[in-house]
């Protein structure tokens, strides 16, 4: 069937665009929204700042991830599962995602790790009975440091001459990635899904076998399968330790005490920060996705949890100089640091930078927060840049608990539509088009948010209908999740038989692979006709492009006023 579908795009590989063995050498990353001109940064540094260097040594680090996985799969067919591999392979995904470490020396170590933990895999499952004689070379290369970026060279992103092949490979290798950070989250918390660690795996071992487009197409799909259910599985996860999101108003100004600014996505490092902030006379600010920390019952414990500090992650730069403490990066949103707050910055778990203090997990997996507690007594109060509340915790069963009055409000006519504005932020000045766009939408419509996308608009005070705020932030873009959720239930309240019946509209904005996943698990749940912007992936193919147009109704977006007519119906 797949073939059927597929084959009118796709085309021999001789046909496709091939790129020269010599552009190779350079570096080449694509993997997110800010690709320079649209296809790719292929210079020293990249748009994000990573270097040339460490992007060699991730490209270096997926290719032995394939390969541990290929020998991983050939074990898992004998009943070998080894929970070393498996914890290796989620946290060196997702070390790799943008905007999460910078540092050569930690790549440099995480691939002899791997070399360490392939070899002991190999003794494994090889007494197991399994046969290894025909592994490809990711699984058997071996390689000094110094040899490490010539290899790199060989084997990264372009080693895959055929465009389209190449595209789908990256864009299930992206979709793993988004899927290994909701899963370290919620392995941090004691929950993991063996199901996820396999499917993961026989992602990347497929990237090495001369698959056919539609299996290829296949295995993306089945990407977002398992991306439904690990942010299911976080979700579980953070509402089980910290209890069910709440409605929620939460504090935008400051206090006079000295303070920590704490940024990214791991609540588990929120908690134990606050618990070993308690009596020490530091606060502690939430920053861009930790935003949504404030509306879980557990945080409202806490009264040294201030409230949250500035916007996005791409402003940090201004914020950080502003708050004067100290900052505690625990996921990707770091940036390069500025002189005057790099020896106030401190990263943990898989976050790094070069030149950048890192707080090391102890023997038990704790994290030791007192060299930032010392460094915070010694700092200024943060500067107020704002003041005022914001309303969050709309994740799934608050507003399940608010379906009937939503239900009447959409069936008196008082809500006309709800636009899902989910996703990422970016610095990119095209942006501007989510701030826009959220003004210019009638009084009778609702905006359904998560992520850090909501930071174009979630300061607007766009008012309410009926007491239902216009902008419901369920959370994280793990939250996602969330809104599924709410579209299920209000198709079953409505009993429609699909949810593309619903008056939603999805225009998402990306930047990352986490937005990759979260886009792959709504088209396994059947959604379709999704915008996406600020422009479409540079990893997408023309021909890949115009699968997921034909077949998904994917659309990229236009100028504010040309969408606003064609969402409304006008």
């Amino acid at each position: 069937m797949l073939n059927k579908l597929f084959s009118r795009f796709f085309k021999k590989e001789d046909s496709n665009t091939k790129m020269e063995t010599k552009e190779m050498s350079k570096m080449f990353c694509y993997q997110c929204e800010e690709a320079a001109k649209g296809t790719g940064c292929a210079t020293s540094v990249g748009v994000c700042g990573k270097t040339s260097d460490v992007a060699a040594l991730q490209d270096l680090l997926v290719y032995q991830l394939k390969g541990i996985s290929q020998i991983a799969e050939a074990g898992r067919k004998l009943g070998v599962e080894n929970a070393s591999v498996n914890k290796f392979v989620m946290e060196s995904l997702f070390s790799t995602i943008t905007n999460a470490n910078f540092d050569a020396a930690f790549f440099n170590n995480f691939i002899e790790v791997g070399f360490k933990l392939r070899a002991e895999l190999v003794t494994q499952v090889t007494a197991a009975g399994a046969d290894l004689s025909n592994l490809h070379d990711a699984a058997t290369f071996t390689a000094a440091q110094s040899e490490y970026q010539s290899k790199a060279a060989a084997v990264g992103i372009l080693s895959t001459t055929n465009e389209d092949v190449r595209s789908l490979r990256e864009l299930l290798i992206y979709g793993v990635k988004g899927i290994s950070a909701y899963q370290e989250h919620a392995f941090r918390l004691g929950q993991f899904n063996p199901e996820v660690d396999a499917f993961n795996q026989k992602a990347l071992a497929s990237t090495l076998n001369d698959y056919e487009l539609p299996e290829l197409i296949a295995l993306v799909l089945e990407c977002g399968k398992f991306g439904v259910d690990v942010m299911a599985l976080l979700d579980g996860a953070n509402t089980g330790t910290y209890g069910k999101p709440e409605i929620t108003k939460i504090n935008l100004g400051v206090r006079n005490n000295p303070a920590i600014l704490i940024s990214g996505h791991d609540l588990k490092d929120l908690k134990d920060l606050l618990e070993q902030t308690k009596g020490t006379g530091v606060d502690v600010y939430t920053h861009c996705e930790m935003l949504p920390a404030h509306s879980y019952p557990e945080f409202k414990k806490y009264d040294n949890l201030v409230g949250n500090y500035g916007g996005a992650w791409w402003e940090q730069a201004k914020e950080f100089d502003a708050f004067n403490g100290p900052i505690l990066m625990t996921t990707n949103c770091i940036v390069t640091p500025r002189d005057s707050y790099k020896e106030r910055i401190f990263t943990t778990g898989v976050v790094g930078f070069e030149g950048v203090k890192h707080i090391d997990d102890e023997a038990d997996g704790s994290r030791d927060y007192s060299a930032i507690i010392e460094l915070a007594k010694k700092c200024d109060a943060p500067k107020e840049i704002e003041t005022g509340e914001i309303v969050g915790g709309f994740a799934h069963d608050q507003v399940i608990a608010l379906a009937d009055k939503v239900i009447d409000a959409v069936k008196s006519g008082a809500i006309k539509k709800f636009f899902v504005m989910a996703g990422c932020d970016g610095r990119h000045k095209s942006r501007s088009y989510y701030t826009d766009f959220a003004k210019e939408l009638p009084q009778d419509a609702i905006i359904l948010t998560a992520g850090c996308a909501k930071f174009r608009y979630n300061k607007l005070e766009l008012g309410d209908i009926g007491g239902i705020p216009r902008v419901l932030d369920a959370g994280q873009c793990n939250d996602s999740f969330s809104l599924v959720k709410i579209a299920l239930a209000l198709k079953d309240a409505f009993e429609l038989d699909d949810i593309n019946d619903l008056p939603i509209a999805y225009n998402i904005a990306w930047y990352e692979q986490k937005a990759v996943i979260v886009l792959l698990a709504l088209l396994h749940l059947g959604v379709k006709d999704i915008h996406l912007g600020p422009v479409l992936p540079a990893f997408l193919s023309e021909n890949v492009v115009n699968v997921l147009v034909e077949n998904f109704g994917i659309a990229g977006i236009g100028t504010v006023e040309d969408d606003m007519k064609m969402f409304m119906g006008a």
